[in-house]
């Protein structure tokens, strides 16, 4: 997606507040388009497999994002979403400069948590109710790949998509932020079934639990997203943002009367923001 404006040579569209050579290390592409924002995992050599670099371009996408973006797709290149972890954060010398996960074990509880933290940190704002995200997974999304399409809102596969949480099966733990959201959509009991069995999840089966909203050919996965991001986008912005948080609100375990409480507190704030001409 490009415009008139300055293209940036790592982003492909507008340049964004984000530093180009990040984004490059990370493997990840930024196009800014309008009100919508495409995050393309762009090592399809190697499946669009994860490095702390990636991290940390995902990190600082969710910090530079323009106000007027409202919605984010996330997609992989070539055939996978993300087959998880790049293998070499398990030897002993790590990864393009950052420590591997032996290193990190060696580390005190405040340092280890501290690490972890900012790894989960290229997740967690896709969460954000500033803007509803959408993951479009092509083929493997696996383990880090799982939790990422977990981090979006809304999910949309491919007929040749595969789910799997292989951290537990490796000796660890899903530590990207999956464990709430899988918990959210697929309920507990599923949830222990696919990340201790290690699993994979197909496209209808991924349906049918809830785990996808959508399941379309693999031809038609970009034309099903963008009209899905049309419609995610029809509705007033300040509508449109208190509505996510509101949703979020109940997904996350808050109380009836406190939901009531909520759509009260918000529902002024719409009022009075139309009557402002907002």
């Amino acid at each position: 997606m490009t415009s008139a404006h300055s293209v940036d040579p790592v982003t492909d569209g507008p340049a964004p507040a984000v530093d180009a050579d990040l984004l490059s290390r990370g493997g990840v592409v930024l196009t800014v388009d309008g009100v919508r924002a495409t995050v393309t995992l762009d090592r399809p050599d190697r499946l669009n497999a994860q490095t702390p670099d990636t991290w940390q371009a995902l990190a600082a996408i969710g910090e530079g994002l323009p106000a007027e973006v409202r919605a984010v797709v996330v997609r992989g290149a070539g055939r996978a979403f993300s087959a998880g972890l790049d293998r070499r954060m398990f030897t002993p010398e790590g990864i393009d400069g950052h420590p591997g996960v032996g290193t990190i074990a060696g580390l005190s509880d405040a340092d280890g948590d501290e690490a972890i933290a900012a790894f989960q940190a290229g997740f967690v704002w896709l969460r954000d109710p500033a803007r509803v995200t959408v993951a479009a997974v092509q083929g493997h999304a696996i383990g880090g790949g799982f939790q990422l399409a977990l981090a979006c809102d809304i999910r949309i596969a491919a007929e040749d998509a595969q789910f799997c949480m292989a951290e537990p099966a490796l000796g660890i733990v899903p530590d990207l932020g999956g464990t709430f959201p899988l918990v959210r959509a697929v309920g507990y009991a599923r949830a222990v079934d696919i990340c201790l069995t290690g699993r994979r999840i197909g496209a209808e089966e991924a349906l049918a639990i809830g785990l996808v909203q959508q399941v379309v050919p693999v031809d038609q996965l970009d034309a099903a997203t963008d009209t899905a991001v049309t419609a995610l986008t029809s509705a007033p912005a300040g509508a449109a943002r208190e509505t996510l948080a509101l949703l979020a609100g109940v997904a996350d375990g808050v109380d009836p009367a406190g939901a009531l409480a909520a759509e009260r507190a918000a529902q002024l704030r719409r009022l009075r923001a139309l009557a402002a001409g907002d």
